[in-house]
């Protein structure tokens, strides 16, 4: 075997773990991927000679690419974090034969759409901070030459980003199936305009975020249960044409009327009630999406 398929082999036993890393990072399957592909050819350019801990290493690199491309992002971004929504992982809930192991890394630690939504507002060095030692375990003496700060300083940046998740991201419930039975209960509701129906399963100051992309102008943040009815009910034709899906994990739906994917609702289940529900409905990320998962 060459240098170059040794390193191919190692680099594709990494690949899932990578990919899970940048998706946290970034929100979006697609710069995750990027990045991804950019560590293959970093690793490919200076090889793994003296490199003692090759998977440490490339969390480093996909760290660092990550961090950059966060960078740029947040020098030319023009839309709203308030109606940002990144993009999801749609699966079926009957899954037909064994998982995608990149999608099952993903996916790992039920990684849900609404932590994604918060991470969003964190700077880049905090959610860099946050994402490698609270979810993947790197120690801070790894993490601080990534953020140029010195371990204590990126401790203090984890932090930071930990009680703004903490107080921010609301814990979802841990039952499957009584979330299951919530998000049907409203695609009924919807199904049928049932306003009272809606109002019985949404919390009192329930959060609908819905991102329709930045020129849309038509992306909205919504508050409380009575104007998100309101909202549901504006398009409840559309729930004709929406299916069951798991979003990240999680019970969601998707909208495709006449087969077209039109937008994916994720929904944050909290004591019984939906707590919050971000909706990606921009045309041009929809289109990153592998939805044909939910073709039959």
């Amino acid at each position: 075997m060459s240098n170059t398929e040794w390193l191919a082999e190692r680099f594709e036993e990494n690949r899932g773990h990578l990919r899970a890393v940048a998706y946290r990072m970034l929100g979006s399957l697609s710069e995750a991927e990027d990045a991804v592909q950019e560590t293959w050819l970093r690793l490919s350019r200076s090889g793994a000679g003296g490199v003692e801990n090759l998977g440490g290493w490339l969390t480093t690199v996909v760290g660092r690419v990550c961090l950059d491309q966060l960078r740029m992002r947040k020098a030319r971004r023009e839309d709203s974090l308030d109606v940002y929504v990144p993009e999801p992982v749609v699966t079926r809930l009957d899954p037909v034969g064994p998982q995608d192991p990149e999608s099952e890394a993903v996916l790992a630690d039920s990684v849900g759409l609404a932590l994604l939504v918060v991470l969003e507002t964190l700077s880049p060095a905090e959610r860099l901070a946050f994402v490698l030692h609270d979810m993947f375990a790197m120690p801070f003496d790894e993490i601080a030459p990534l953020v140029g700060r010195t371990p204590a300083a990126a401790r203090q940046l984890a932090s930071r980003a930990r009680r703004r998740v903490q107080g921010t991201a609301p814990a979802p419930d841990t039952d499957p199936v009584r979330q299951r039975e919530v998000v049907d209960a409203f695609l009924a509701a919807s199904r049928a305009g049932d306003f009272d129906g809606l109002l019985a399963v949404l919390d009192p100051d329930v959060v609908l975020r819905a991102d329709a992309g930045a020129s849309s102008g038509i992306s909205k943040l919504v508050h409380g249960a009575r104007t998100v009815v309101e909202q549901a009910l504006m398009f409840s034709h559309f729930a004709q044409f929406t299916r069951p899906a798991l979003v990240n994990g999680a019970p969601g739906l998707v909208a495709a009327p006449g087969g077209r994917p039109f937008s994916v609702m994720d929904f944050t289940v909290v004591r019984g009630k939906i707590a919050e529900i971000n909706i990606l409905a921009d045309p041009a990320r929809l289109r990153h999406l592998d939805l044909t998962v939910l073709d039959d």
